[in-house]
């Protein structure tokens, strides 16, 4: 059910301000798409993290299933792609079936959600960097000075073409894919002692033991940049086109990489040893497995591409918050100033000078008060933004199914009702469990204000936004009632659901 204040959506709005057009192609919105996926990060800390914490071999097929999910959810958000392009996609796809208030309850989540991940991220950059450039250049210096490091080079590429940004991206993402599948296949290869390819991890009854929930939820999260598709929709050649390729592409790169690489861990390192070698080597775990049977210097080199994956997962964010705060702006939701791209270069300039400046203030203050950047930072704010992501997934289900509900607009009832049906019964699965089992997933101590008080912050976000819109129902109509009315309002008739349709959402 949804909140809707019965104001009538106009036909055409006053929202008219533009982000680039036609810069970019299929290629550069996979880029986007992979470099917020991060595979080489998420190969070589989330799939050792998954074996060592969970304590189950069934991880590969664990990240099978979750590509499944993602390829289901995907059916109907990209038939939903075809007919509202919107830079603040996913809260503009539940505005335009639920009604506004409830798209600005979705587009307060996920401010919150993607800020958490790419200001998270900052902690494991610093960390890492300083480890890589201590082992390598025997110096030492603290994590928050190349977390601001990061931090500036973000800012200014923030303000760049988007074009620019993508090829940026490109460049590391094809050294860190081709640095991934080279270790995948040394590992697949070199076997452990005594065995041959680990088959066993790949069985679907792994699916059915309990705890595998908790891999579910962080495969979930390795997907969370695939909204970089439609977000980055108003930016393409070809909208629709282009995003339905990028976001099926995207995935399938994506699942090959992390089942594939778990699967090559499990192999080479056993398995009956691939829980205990997570648990010893971490991280570490899949330079280990691959050292002696490549050059040191390869390995070296996949060290620095560690660090790079997450510079662009950073940078992916970055331009996702931005576009966010930009959509938001130009709507006059928030302040309009926040709805200006730049001349030059046609970025969001103001949204991305926000993000930038709430990214730097957290660095600092993590810096400051001396908490662990691992732990507290990268930790669990990219794992609550993992959340709020889940939590806008299964909303965009539920408002795919209200909008094409008595009109499927020239779509199939495969893509309309039958795999978004099936999506948000999954999705709602998961993110029960998830919120059921949130602090431990956290390893947060018994007691600890984090277990209540990270998942809080959705409620909080929600609140804020039904309130927000309760506001503009009553003092700013003109504006409640273009809430994710993107950039062709001004020029084409939107797309909303029918009188019936908002009369039975209200009851």
């Amino acid at each position: 059910m949804s909140v809707s204040f019965g104001v009538p959506r106009p036909r055409r709005g006053g929202v008219a301000a533009a982000l680039a057009r036609s810069r970019l192609g299929v290629p550069q919105v996979v880029f986007f798409v992979l470099a917020a996926a991060a595979p080489m990060t998420v190969v070589a800390s989330a799939v050792p993290t998954a074996y060592a914490v969970t304590g189950l071999s069934g991880v590969p097929v664990a990240y099978a299933a979750t590509a499944a999910v993602m390829v289901v959810f995907a059916v109907g958000y990209v038939a939903m792609s075809r007919h509202v392009v919107n830079a603040g996609s996913m809260y503009s796809y539940v505005a335009h079936a639920l009604g506004p208030a409830c798209g600005v309850a979705a587009a307060f989540v996920a401010v919150v959600a993607y800020n958490l991940m790419q200001i998270g991220l900052y902690g494991a950059f610093g960390v890492v960097t300083a480890a890589t450039v201590s082992a390598v250049a025997g110096v030492g210096v603290s994590w928050w000075v190349w977390a601001l490091g990061g931090w500036l080079l973000v800012a200014v590429l923030g303000l760049a073409r988007v074009d620019l940004n993508g090829r940026v991206l490109g460049v590391l993402l094809v050294a860190e894919i081709t640095v991934v599948v080279v270790f995948d296949t040394v590992m697949a290869t070199h076997p452990a002692a005594g065995g041959g390819l680990a088959l066993h991890g790949l069985a679907p009854g792994h699916l059915a033991v309990p705890g595998m929930a908790a891999i579910l939820v962080g495969g979930i999260a390795g997907y969370v940049g695939v909204e970089a598709t439609t977000v980055l929709a108003e930016e393409t050649r070809d909208p629709g086109r282009t995003v339905a390729h990028a976001t099926y592409t995207a995935i399938a790169v994506t699942a090959v990489l992390y089942a594939g690489s778990a699967w090559a861990m499990q192999t080479a390192a056993g398995p009956t040893q691939i829980i205990d070698a997570a648990t010893r080597h971490g991280p570490e775990l899949m330079f280990v497995l691959v050292d002696g049977h490549l050059p040191r210097l390869f390995v070296d080199v996949g060290r620095l591409l560690l660090v790079t994956s997450l510079f662009a997962a950073l940078l992916a964010f970055h331009n996702m918050v931005a576009r966010y705060l930009f959509a938001l702006g130009r709507e006059q939701v928030l302040p309009a100033a926040l709805g200006r791209t730049s001349g030059r270069t046609g970025a969001p300039r103001l949204g991305s000078l926000a993000q930038t400046g709430v990214a730097g203030l957290v660095i600092v203050v993590y810096a400051l008060a001396g908490l662990d950047p691992i732990v507290h930072l990268f930790f669990w704010l990219t794992v609550t933004g993992g959340l709020g992501v889940l939590i806008l997934m299964t909303a965009t289900s539920l408002a795919v199914l209200v909008y094409f509900r008595h009109d499927r607009r020239g779509e199939s009832r495969w893509s309309t009702a039958f795999a978004p049906g099936v999506a948000l019964n999954l999705l709602v699965f998961i993110l029960g469990g998830t919120l059921i089992g949130f602090g431990d997933l956290l390893d947060a101590p018994p007691g600890s204000p984090a277990r209540w008080a990270l998942p809080g912050l959705y409620a909080a976000a929600v609140t804020a936004g039904l309130a927000w819109a309760a506001v503009l129902h009553r003092t700013r109509r003109h504006v409640y009632a273009t809430v994710g009315a993107g950039a062709d309002a001004a020029t084409r008739p939107t797309t909303h659901p029918t009188p019936a349709v908002r009369k039975e959402i209200r009851r």
